[in-house]
């Protein structure tokens, strides 16, 4: 029954349309790609920053 009510989600619905659409799937990965790589970025620039004395 979870199911059921999942898929009529109207949200769902309105995404599983969009997928459909391959300009929009490869949309969406490049920015998940342009966020992890941000993400990437930042964290070496914590991890590794290099201290000059």
């Amino acid at each position: 029954m979870t199911k059921k009510i999942a898929t009529e989600n109207p949200r769902i619905l309105e995404l599983k349309e969009k997928i459909k659409d391959e300009g929009y799937v490869q949309g969406a990965i490049q920015r998940i790609a342009l966020i992890l790589s941000n993400k990437i970025i930042e964290g070496k620039d914590v991890f590794h920053e290099r201290v000059y004395r």
